[in-house]
């Protein structure tokens, strides 16, 4: 009887102490959200001063202005703070955008101009929009560079060939696969609660991949392996769904704004 109640007394012990250890948010207790968020911070600024240091940063605000009026119902309709992302457009030929920790978002002019339409243009937003709302960014910096590493370059280890590092892997690498269709997929689901068609992101991303006038420019194409395959699950998603069909700019707005983009001098 003595050794049935020690057990029972071990076993309630056992579940009582787990029970305690369960209800700990260890998150909060070892601090690791705060560095976490003091790594993101750091890391993108230090990306951020490098690029702009080194890139002709469009500064126009007529063009910030119009790139700015399409994110606006994107992120409205989809509880997105819009001053939670820094958006930046850099005047390269590369089509190409890429997000940055800490909620940069670098659009290239190349990317503007190749867009055939206003919602190709918001597919492709919306896409690295998705990466940085649901942490994609630092999940991939940590697994292919190292949490422990980006948190040495924000305390005094300015390390030069790790931040050069750290660009490469944003601007030129894809993301594994299940992020890559997450993000689309986020991105249609931006597009639809604005009452954005994204029919036509879903053509971009097979156009484009066929298109051998852009060359070695298609950046964003190429780095996003397998588009075609990517623009037929876009299509097969938003299949039977009622697609809206409002438009943000007017016609004139679209190619004042693709014009002046690809004008622009700094």
């Amino acid at each position: 009887m003595k050794t049935l109640f020690r057990g029972l007394t071990i076993v309630g012990s056992f579940f009582a102490i787990w029970f305690l250890l369960a209800q700990i948010d260890y998150i909060t207790f070892f601090k690791i959200d705060k560095a976490k968020s003091a790594t993101e911070k750091g890391v993108g600024d230090m990306i951020w001063d490098q690029i702009k240091n080194t890139e002709d940063i469009i500064v126009n605000d007529s063009i910030t202005k119009t790139l700015d009026k399409l994110l606006d119902p994107l992120c409205k309709e989809n509880g997105i703070v819009r001053d939670s992302l820094k958006v930046h457009i850099i005047q390269k030929d590369e089509v190409n955008a890429f997000a940055l920790p800490d909620g940069h978002l670098v659009v290239y002019s190349g990317l503007i101009e190749a867009s055939k339409n206003e919602q190709a243009l918001i597919g492709v937003l919306g896409h690295e929009i998705a990466h940085i709302e649901n942490d994609h960014v630092m999940k991939k910096l940590s697994k292919e560079i190292g949490f422990s590493v980006l948190m040495s370059i924000t305390t005094g280890n300015n390390n030069a060939s790790i931040i050069r590092e750290v660009m490469h892997t944003l601007s030129s690498t894809a993301y594994d696969r299940a992020l890559e269709k997450d993000a689309d997929i986020t991105s249609v689901e931006y597009m639809l609660k604005a009452k954005i068609d994204p029919a036509p992101f879903a053509d971009f991303l097979y156009d484009m991949s066929f298109d051998k006038s852009f060359g070695g420019a298609l950046s964003w194409i190429s780095t996003h392996p397998e588009s075609e395959a990517r623009a037929k699950y876009i299509l097969e998603y938003i299949k039977g769904k009622k697609l809206e069909k409002k438009m943000i700019l007017s016609k004139e707005e679209w190619d004042g704004f693709k014009k002046a983009t690809d004008e622009y001098e700094n």
